[in-house]
């Protein structure tokens, strides 16, 4: 089973540098990217777009027509991901939330990728913590969060204490 990863975008045309983008999540092996449009206003549904017909099998584009809040967009992400794929963990990650000046999206997703195992066991353990079984939607993740509280060394979650959360 594989781990789904939604992200949000609205408005974010000028963060995404398609062909670095690509690489990066063409690199993640065992994660399932679900990237959801929330009524962008720019070009970020076409960026999105050019970035799954790059022959990517790991990623999905969800569009969000009209606007909806963060919360509402993960639920559109999240039932998409719970038709399509078998999946065992899904987190989530809204950009608007993300302090991307320096590290951009691709610091994202090299952040997940570099510790996708040690969230993963994070997210196993926390669960049986819980002791109850969850749905799929009632065990949604904050991947930032996580790796917040994991202490990665990483320059990209590093970035993200220094932001407005």
């Amino acid at each position: 089973m594989k781990t789904g990863i939604i992200i949000i975008f609205h408005n974010n045309e000028k963060d995404i540098d398609i062909a670095i983008f690509t690489n990066q999540l063409r690199q993640s092996k065992d994660i399932q990217f679900c990237l959801v449009n929330n009524a962008s206003k720019d070009n970020t549904l076409l960026a999105l777009q050019d970035i799954k017909d790059s022959r990517l099998p790991n990623v999905s584009v969800v569009d969000i027509r009209k606007f909806k809040s963060d919360v509402s967009a993960v639920r559109a992400g999240a039932r998409f991901m719970f038709n399509q794929f078998n999946l065992k963990h899904l987190g989530y990650v809204c950009t608007n939330l993300l302090n991307i000046k320096y590290q951009g999206l691709n610091g994202l997703v090299k952040a997940i990728n570099e510790n996708h195992e040690v969230i993963e066991d994070y997210n196993t353990q926390n669960l049986k913590d819980r002791g109850i079984k969850l749905t799929l939607f009632q065990s949604l993740f904050s991947v930032v969060e996580y790796l917040k509280k994991l202490n990665v060394k990483n320059k990209f979650v590093h970035r993200q204490y220094l932001s407005k959360l």
